[in-house]
């Protein structure tokens, strides 16, 4: 990946992450974290997951971050972006959509 696909990818998931790490680090020790998002064999969502992953992209320092970091940051960016394209009508506050949406460290109503 080259600098201009780094700087790229960083102001995108800069403009679509607005949790921050100790914001985020509460949200995923709550019940509606961890049961929110698709499960495998019973274990940790891969929204939940992603969060921790998250949390570490954003204690790291910019120039720490390798190609697999970068990798994840497309992710994020892709799942926000095409789940905020379907929004549920009505309010949202107590809603799995939005509770998935939080553990990829997006928060709609922020």
């Amino acid at each position: 990946m080259d600098d201009n696909e780094r700087k790229e990818t960083w102001d995108d998931f800069r403009e679509v992450v607005n949790m921050t790490p100790g914001a985020l680090e509460k949200w995923l020790d709550t019940d509606e974290s961890r049961d929110a998002g698709q499960h495998k064999d019973g274990g940790e969502s891969t929204g939940h997951a992603s969060g921790r992953r998250i949390v570490e992209i954003l204690q790291a320092k910019k120039g720490d971050l390798t190609d697999d970091d970068y990798q994840h940051m497309r992710k994020v960016v892709g799942y926000v972006r095409r789940h905020l394209a379907q929004r549920p009508s009505g309010d949202v506050r107590d809603t799995r959509w939005r509770y998935s949406l939080m553990n990829w460290g997006h928060d709609p109503l922020a």
